[in-house]
Formats: C-alpha cells, sequence, structure tokens
C-alpha cells in the first residue's frame, strides 16, 4: 500500500487552481488523476498506490541507468528507489493545485521523481565518495580519458596545457565545477547536492567555463580555430 500523503490534497468542493483554471484544457488521462488525487477515501488511496507504482517503476529504472557513476547496488539501489517514489509521491500530492495541463500528469509527475533520483543520488556518494571535493586528481586524467599509446605525449602535452588554461582562465566557480566533474570524475548528480544548486546552473557555468578554456589553447597554440589539435 502506498503511504497516504500529508499535507492531502484540496478537500472536494475546494476550488483548486487545477480544479478550476486548468481542468478545462486537460487531456481525459490527466483529468482522471487530477480528481481522483483531489479525492477521499478508497478513491484517493488507489490512485496513490497506482502513482507510487509508476514512480517506483521510473525510479528504478533511471538509478539503474546512473549505478555506474554512483556505485549504488543491490538492497540499496532498490532502497533508494522506494525513497525516490515515496518522496515524489508526497510532493505531487502537496503541489497538485500547480498542475497546468501544459503536459500530460504522468510527464509532470515523473519529474518529481527524477529530481528525488538525482537528489538522493547526489547525496549518497557523498557517503563515502573517496574523494575530497576540494582535491585535484590531474595524473589519472589521461587514464580517464583514455589516450592512446601513440598520441600518449601530445595528450600529456595538452593537458599540461588545459592545467594552465584552468588556473590562469576560470573563475573560481567555473574552476571548481571543471575539476570535480572533468578531472575528479564527481558524478553531476553529486556536485548538484553538495553545491546546493540545480543541474540546469552546472551545465551553464560548464559551457562558459568550457568555452572560455577552448579560446585559451587556440592562443597558446594546442587547439586550432575549429578546436581540434593543429596538424
Amino acid at each position: 500500500m502506498a503511504p497516504s500523503p500529508s499535507p492531502r490534497g484540496p478537500r472536494p468542493g475546494a476550488q483548486s487552481e487545477a480544479g478550476s483554471g486548468a481542468c478545462g484544457r486537460l487531456d481525459h488521462d490527466s483529468m482522471s488523476w487530477v480528481r481522483a488525487l483531489e479525492s477521499e477515501g478508497e478513491t484517493y488511496e488507489d490512485a496513490c498506490a497506482r502513482l507510487h507504482a509508476l514512480l517506483l517503476k521510473v525510479a528504478r529504472r533511471e538509478i539503474a541507468r546512473r549505478r555506474g557513476r554512483h556505485n549504488v547496488t543491490g538492497p540499496e539501489l532498490d532502497d533508494l528507489a522506494h525513497q525516490a517514489a515515496a518522496d515524489a509521491l508526497l510532493a505531487i500530492v502537496r503541489k497538485i493545485r500547480q498542475f497546468r495541463g501544459e503536459s500530460r500528469f504522468t510527464t509532470w509527475a515523473f519529474t518529481f521523481v527524477m529530481l528525488e533520483v538525482s537528489g538522493k543520488l547526489g547525496r549518497h556518494f557523498w557517503r563515502n565518495p573517496g574523494i575530497a571535493l576540494e582535491s585535484e586528481d590531474w595524473d589519472q586524467l589521461p587514464d580517464r580519458l583514455g589516450p592512446d599509446p601513440p598520441v600518449e605525449a601530445e595528450a600529456r602535452e595538452l593537458l599540461a596545457g588545459l592545467r594552465r588554461a584552468v588556473d590562469d582562465t576560470l573563475t573560481e566557480h567555473q574552476r571548481r565545477i571543471f575539476v570535480a566533474l572533468v578531472v575528479n570524475g564527481v558524478p553531476l548528480d553529486a556536485l548538484v547536492a553538495r553545491l546546493g544548486t540545480n543541474r540546469n546552473a552546472v551545465h551553464k557555468t560548464m559551457f562558459d567555463a568550457r568555452r572560455r578554456l577552448r579560446e585559451r589553447l587556440v592562443v597558446l597554440g594546442h587547439l586550432d580555430a575549429e578546436g581540434t589539435r593543429p596538424r
């Protein structure tokens, strides 16, 4: 039986935003979900159970997809999936009034469980990460990138230029994120959890950092104008 979320959605007869403004444009399936989650008794409990089952399926699939980067295995994997599904269900019921019908209800609901998976995997990583966020493991970067032996010397020359560019070109915030993701191999979810930010903000920082590094490496002669190694 799925947990009974609290606080609940609006009581029957209450004019919720979803029930008044949005329901006129909802598809039939989304309308059914909203009405069931705003109801009472068996209808409400059945909707929670069905939605929890869907959320658990998504959570299990997403955790399994990412587990190679987070070292989550065995019973712990399923436990994290159950936690993510339960917390997502609570959030959905609390925020049912915010559903505007701009997508299908299940699409909207699945974003909650995806966010829960990201947060829980990120926090899990730092329980026993084997690495500090402030550390730098530049010596392991060539092995992580996997250059072929014939180009190892070129790779190390490029790496030296990259390290200088990181020190000279990036802001402290850009440097911290670049080193964590690229040099130390910290999973994105773990970095987001540690910094208390979101994935979009980290992606934007990395985009800006890579652009500045590419420009610097072109100036230093390590890359040509197209961003590839000069012949």
